[in-house]
């Protein structure tokens, strides 16, 4: 086999698959290791609820055939209240999402090595120039890219990423069929993909029911076990238990049943992201991490820092060859300016959310159903002006909490 590329990709979920894609596309030498066997692949790697909107799917070339179910909105519950937007959606059949990058990768020129266990760097004169994996196996590129998630292995060995354990999210869902999607106390959550914010089934996270056709949804938690999930939690409830609380609670599941084999177990960091390149190497995807923070979209997140990367490589490999770090930290200033341009603002609008009790959850929920569309679509965009009209005077010792802890 080769053993010189023009860029080594470590990991074939949708951020590595899609920066292959675009690399291939342009005629690099691109090689992906992915650590699963390619007759399992994505057996391991399914850990994502898949529900991504149209201008993920027109901007990437995503073919209809992976999708599960397409959705006309996006409804926000509170215990006692909820938010119904218009907004078209989609959700992928996650598994066959990712074999069509890898098949479309392929078809456009990029090479895959699976069952290819990334080990560290292969370091020269201070700097990275290739990847040892399976023991001893070592290739060598230009430019060096991990896109493994949370792992790490290459970005933590060269001190790019440091994920901190108290901003680690993790959930856990199912498939379910005989759910009432009409129940006539809650939302109409036909065609629909609904996250709940309730402290009683998400202890400092939010709860989901994404519609996938008839009466069978996508049902799932995630929390952050923080301050804030200490705070709300019932004492040895682990992720699993309380989404058993909400199936034996919540009335839209009393006739519902588990499809078989439709377990997805995931986890992401939620933080700023620190430096993300150095001398030919970034970090992509949910190594960085890219997950939106308010609302744990992270498909489109990871498509678009692919994209960034891609378009790095092709800056720093066009004519004289520049890897040095400052030709690298391109592909920084794309991230912030491109995949995530208000993530600080959006993190700190994701910390006020999870201090909030459920009381206030409910608040919320009747004033942004009396903003316009366009207010909503700046208060979610992280504008400050607009974000500020949704607080109270009694919000004054909230944002006290809040400003105390950070």
């Amino acid at each position: 086999m080769n053993n010189r590329y023009d860029v080594i990709i470590a990991g074939a979920g949708p951020a590595g698959a899609q920066c292959a894609r675009d690399l291939a596309e342009r005629g690099y030498d691109v090689v992906v290791l992915e650590t699963e066997a390619e007759d399992e692949f994505p057996a391991q790697s399914n850990k994502s609820t898949g529900g991504t909107f149209a201008s993920m799917m027109t901007s990437f070339g995503i073919p209809d055939d992976v999708v599960m179910h397409a959705t006309d909105s996006v409804v926000l519950e509170s215990p006692n209240n909820y938010l119904i937007q218009n907004q078209p959606g989609f959700i992928l059949e996650f598994v066959e999402f990712k074999e069509f990058l890898v098949e479309d990768s392929r078809n456009k020129g990029a090479e895959y090595r699976f069952d290819a266990r990334v080990r560290d760097p292969i370091m020269k004169d201070g700097d990275v120039v290739g990847v040892r994996y399976n023991g001893d196996e070592e290739i060598y590129a230009e430019i060096i890219i991990d896109a493994t998630g949370p792992a790490a292995p290459l970005a933590k060995s060269l001190g790019i990423v440091d994920l901190e354990r108290t901003n680690h999210a993790i959930g856990i869902e199912y498939q379910f069929e005989g759910i009432n999607l009409t129940h006539p106390e809650y939302a109409d959550l036909a065609d629909a993909m609904m996250l709940q914010l309730n402290h009683e089934y998400a202890p400092g996270g939010y709860s989901w029911i994404f519609h996938t056709g008839e009466d069978t949804a996508k049902v799932g938690v995630c929390f952050i076990q923080n301050e804030r999930y200490r705070e709300h939690a019932i004492k040895n409830r682990t992720v699993d238990g309380y989404l058993e609380h909400w199936l034996d609670t919540d009335p839209r599941f009393e006739n519902a049943k588990r499809i078989s084999e439709t377990q997805v177990r995931g986890s992401a960091h939620i933080q700023p992201p620190g430096s993300m390149s150095t001398t030919s190497f970034m970090a992509i995807g949910d190594t960085v991490p890219s997950i939106d923070p308010v609302w744990g979209e992270g498909v489109y997140k990871c498509m678009k820092s692919a994209r960034a990367a891609a378009m790095t490589v092709d800056r720093c490999l066009t004519g004289s060859v520049d890897t040095s770090t400052r030709a690298m930290a391109v592909y920084d200033d794309l991230w912030h300016e491109q995949v995530a341009s208000q993530q600080e603002r959006r993190l700190m609008m994701t910390k006020l959310l999870y201090l909030a009790p459920n009381e206030r959850y409910d608040q919320l929920m009747r004033d942004l159903n009396e903003v316009s569309g366009d207010t909503l679509s700046a208060i979610n965009n992280g504008n400050m002006r607009d974000i500020v009209k949704l607080f109270y005077p009694s919000d004054l010792p909230l944002l006290w909490k809040y400003w105390r802890e950070t």
